[in-house]
């Protein structure tokens, strides 16, 4: 049934945000790279947890960046990608909602990513967003084998591991919609909202430049 994907993103979107948020609650903002491996792991295993449970149903995507890469390559159309998109967007908006509900409004404000520097913060969000893209697109293709899940969650690891000091490591703009409209604070949010989506193009171009064996 179309109406389980679109079910199963808006799960997925949830299980992401409400578990890497919880991650960032959890670090108590110790401040230095304990900090950022912790965080970078709470979004790293939710989304694994997110892919295992739900990945058989929708594809996993949990992410408007990778439903745009998908959608250039032609694995998923025009109507389903905007219903992922009104799922992923509404799942992450709830997560935050179950943020403010063990918290506070206050306390789901801590979760949004912030730059320090508009321009850095910019770059940040292309190139992490295309890196991660380019790898969900390059393992779930055709030719990709099983190891797709744990690829995709280190990748996001990895992400975090790089970006958290500099743009806070979105390259989700549904992660940062979610916060952002929970909390009332929209302040850089265009950012979060816009770049990413470049860094798909981007991440598409390379998937295109450097196909497999059996996709050239």
């Amino acid at each position: 049934m179309v109406i389980n994907r679109y079910l199963a993103e808006f799960m997925g979107t949830l299980i992401l945000v409400f578990g890497g948020s919880m991650g960032i609650l959890a670090a108590g903002g110790a401040g230095g790279a304990a900090e950022i491996i912790l965080i970078a792991f709470a979004f790293g295993l939710a989304l694994l947890a997110g892919i295992w449970a739900l990945g058989h149903v929708s594809g996993a995507h949990f992410n408007p960046a990778v439903t745009l890469g998908l959608l250039l390559d032609r694995r998923i159309s025009l109507t389903d990608s905007i219903g992922y998109w009104v799922a992923q967007f509404a799942g992450a908006a709830v997560a935050s909602l179950l943020v403010a509900g063990a918290s506070s409004t206050d306390v789901v404000a801590g979760t949004m990513t912030t730059y320090s520097d508009q321009g850095t913060g910019i770059l940040m969000e292309v190139a992490l967003t295309a890196i991660f893209v380019w790898v969900v697109m390059a393992s779930t293709g055709r030719s990709a084998g099983h190891h797709a899940p744990m690829a995709i969650s280190l990748t996001l690891v990895g992400v975090h591991l790089a970006g958290i000091p500099f743009s806070g490591a979105s390259v989700n703009p549904a992660r940062s919609f979610g916060p952002s409209v929970v909390s009332g604070t929209f302040e850089g949010l265009w950012v979060y909202l816009v770049f990413p989506l470049v860094g798909a193009l981007i991440a598409y171009g390379l998937y295109r430049l450097f196909p497999a064996v059996d996709e050239a």
